[in-house]
């Protein structure tokens, strides 16, 4: 498969956010029996992340749901909905294991018969598998056009982590597994992809994309259900470090097909984990950061969302940003990485 796309372009963006907004300093507020008990000072979840506030839908809003909002937008932006040939769903969470939570999304958005429909998963790297995807059967010729979707909704994982951590049973040692759980929010996101003959020329494009894998990392972080509930730990140290290093060896597999230089994008994005994360991304691949983009203060780690949405938040913040150069970095869990330039 060619790593280089010439006739892809992003037709429209959008995305959708709760209304509910959860400080650190409230949950930590509910993590007062811990913190009493083990002497932690207020303050230092904010301080170690960097993330002030993030949003969430209640536990029992459908990721469906979520992506069918963004998915709307999308729609209401002029797209024709009888003219999308693929819909993927993308996300972490998913209504339910069957059928693909792109079913209700393609109902909800009453798309045509004519739309297939799948879901991709891959962890926080879930919804730029999917561009990649998409764009490769549009840039082969078998379909025009796709709509990605992928909602997430991190409060029932919150909620069940906050429940575990007051019950008083585990030491400062064995908090730090959920400490990561803390700083996931909520969020919505949509795309569409075209062959760039059925858009404006101003519209961005895709270009070079690269992928590295190493699995031996994938017991660094591990989420499951248990019951109802969500359940998820992770070595945040460990995991920092694989991803990292994974990332390095992407970004060189990716200068080499592209041919830029550390300076060659005016834009980055990164998967939204942290500052510490994005510090050291930055220092790693020798990248400016004050071409850094960031949503995490405000919307923590919104999972498979995070990296497109902060994309399209940007944009929508200075428009001149659509015909920049940019690069998007995405890690994922597992461990993935994959990096995606645009108007290249």
């Amino acid at each position: 498969m060619s790593k280089v796309f010439t006739q892809v372009a992003i037709e429209a963006m959008a995305t959708a956010l709760p209304q509910e907004v959860f400080s650190s300093k409230k949950i930590e507020n509910e993590l007062s029996p811990l913190y009493e008990r083990l002497k932690l000072p207020k303050g230092r979840l904010e301080l170690m992340t960097g993330i002030k506030e993030r949003r969430f839908w209640p536990s029992n809003h459908r990721p469906s749901a979520a992506s069918a909002e963004a998915g709307k937008k999308i729609l209401d932006q002029g797209v024709p909905p009888n003219e999308i040939d693929l819909l993927i769903h993308s996300s972490v969470c998913r209504d339910r294991l069957e059928p693909a939570t792109a079913s209700y999304v393609h109902n909800l958005l009453n798309l045509s018969g004519d739309t297939q429909i799948l879901d991709i998963s891959n962890a926080c790297l879930g919804f730029i598998n999917a561009v990649v995807l998409a764009a490769s059967m549009i840039e082969s010729g078998q379909i025009n056009r796709a709509m990605i979707v992928a909602g997430e909704n991190g409060k029932p994982l919150v909620d069940r982590t906050i429940k575990i951590l007051n019950q008083g049973e585990l030491n400062r040692k064995e908090i730090k597994p959920f400490f990561a759980n803390l700083t996931i929010g909520a969020g919505a996101v949509a795309w569409t992809l075209v062959n760039k003959k059925l858009t404006s020329s101003d519209r961005p494009t895709l270009g070079t994309f690269s992928c590295e894998t190493d699995t031996s990392y994938n017991h660094l972080c591990e989420g499951d259900s248990s019951g109802d509930e969500l359940v998820m730990q992770t070595d945040s140290e460990e995991l920092l470090h694989a991803g990292i290093s994974v990332a390095k060896r992407a970004w060189a597999k990716f200068m080499a097909l592209s041919k830029w230089t550390p300076s060659s994008p005016e834009l980055i994005t990164t998967h939204q984990v942290g500052k510490v994360h994005t510090q050291a991304l930055f220092t790693a691949l020798e990248l400016d950061s004050s071409k850094n983009y960031s949503t995490f203060e405000t919307l923590g780690n919104c999972g498979s969302v995070s990296l497109p949405l902060t994309y399209t938040q940007a944009c929508e913040d200075s428009p001149q940003r659509v015909n920049e150069k940019a690069v998007l970095l995405g890690i994922g869990s597992g461990l993935s990485s994959l990096m995606l330039s645009i108007n290249s």
